[in-house]
């Protein structure tokens, strides 16, 4: 099923994200995590897409067991930074030999040392190609914050809606922690004119220092009330991923009181956080 059909149905929906394994002798645990997080019956789950491609058929693999074993509508991302359009297209006819309708259009994080391949520049160029090359669902990524790169949110904004122009049905949002950021995004993108359904990427802490990082990366904002939490719970493993699944909850909770129905949960290969929130939310769902 393809995923803007899903978000089409006037109804909250919660999904969620897993991330494949870097060598071949983890891909069991990571397809086992992937299972367990299926049948909690998501909406859909995206499978992410190594840097450089590295793990593009692990992405397909799983996203293919997601689809045939567990019914279970998959987006496998794909990058193009680093990609020739030969690699792309290579994936696109794999994607399609599996079943997978959806796909998640980036232009991926520049290595260090540079782009391996200079066939793309931008996502919107691999959103076109996608579109070109077959009946793909595409969504594609925003950032309610400005992307950490773009000199101004004007020029994010910009950016967007050439993605938009370009054929994507959909977008998820980089993780956020304070919903009114994304109050404020969904005002500007409207008025801008872009109307495609937006989904709310919600990240559940439950690894203080990983956060951190991602967040210094990303500069994404930390509320106060947020950074309390951390304060108070960081160096406690269990209570922080208690605070932490708490946290997400109260966000999605509002986000869905507010008319934000589509959930995508950056649940990092963990079910049980997935399985929490999911908890969490039954009767809301």
């Amino acid at each position: 099923m393809k995923i803007k059909d899903i978000l089409g149905q006037g109804k909250p929906t919660l999904s969620f994200e897993v991330f494949p394994p870097k060598t071949e002798d983890k891909y069991e645990s990571v397809e086992k995590a992937a299972a367990e997080i299926a049948k909690l019956n998501p909406a859909f789950m995206s499978v992410t897409y190594g840097a450089g491609g590295g793990t593009s058929q692990y992405t397909v693999d799983i996203a293919s067991t997601l689809h045939h074993e567990y019914q279970v509508t998959a987006l496998a991302h794909l990058t193009c930074v680093s990609s020739t359009r030969e690699k792309v297209h290579e994936v696109l006819e794999e994607l399609k030999a599996a079943g997978i309708e959806n796909v998640l259009a980036l232009r991926g994080d520049i290595p260090k040392e540079g782009p391996v391949a200079s066939d793309y520049r931008f996502a919107s160029e691999l959103i076109r190609e996608i579109k070109a090359c077959g009946d793909f669902c595409i969504g594609a990524a925003c950032y309610p914050e400005g992307h950490v790169e773009s000199v101004s949110k004007t020029i994010d904004m910009d950016y967007l809606k050439q993605k938009v122009e370009a054929g994507c049905d959909f977008v998820t949002t980089q993780m956020f922690f304070d919903n009114n950021i994304l109050y404020n995004y969904l005002y500007r993108i409207r008025e801008k004119g872009i109307t495609v359904p937006v989904v709310a990427g919600i990240m559940p802490v439950t690894n203080v220092k990983q956060i951190i990082r991602s967040c210094q990366l990303s500069g994404t904002y930390l509320p106060s009330r947020f950074k309390s939490i951390v304060d108070r719970f960081g160096d406690n493993p269990a209570a922080m991923k208690q605070a932490g699944i708490a946290y997400a909850t109260e966000q999605i909770i509002d986000l869905i009181a507010n008319g934000v129905d589509a959930i995508h949960v950056y649940s990092m290969n963990k079910p049980d956080v997935a399985a929490k929130i999911k908890e969490n939310l039954s009767e809301i769902l």
